[in-house]
């Protein structure tokens, strides 16, 4: 069993930044070994893929809304992946999830956070 929990939502002016992590644990869960991505769910919307990372770091992809503004990294020796957000725009307020994807190019997941807010807003 895997448990991940996303942290650092909140409120933020438009073209303000915020850095949200996701801390994975499990019992036998090698995080080094999985493939992990930030997806949203946008107020009335369905979720959507946001952002992947590889194994190692080294490969990532994005929405093409967020490209440019969004970087996904990881820190395996820390369990954790973030999502730094800069430039934010009032379209970007959603529930952030993290999970843990089924392949690369995949938006099938095995493993989901609780969420954590993001409200951008003047």
């Amino acid at each position: 069993q895997v448990q991940l929990a996303e942290s650092g939502g909140g409120l933020v002016q438009p073209g303000g930044s915020l850095r949200l992590s996701c801390a994975a644990s499990g019992r036998t869960f090698s995080f080094s070994s999985y493939l992990m991505g930030w997806f949203r769910r946008p107020p009335g919307k369905e979720r959507e893929f946001v952002a992947a990372i590889s194994w190692n770091g080294g490969s990532t992809r994005y929405r093409d809304s967020v490209k440019g503004r969004f970087t996904i990294s990881r820190d395996n020796a820390k369990n954790t992946v973030y999502l730094q957000m800069n430039s934010l725009k009032s379209e970007d307020t959603a529930v952030y999830y993290c999970g843990v994807l089924k392949g690369f190019y995949s938006e099938d997941v095995d493993y989901w956070g609780q969420g954590t807010q993001v409200t951008v807003s003047s």
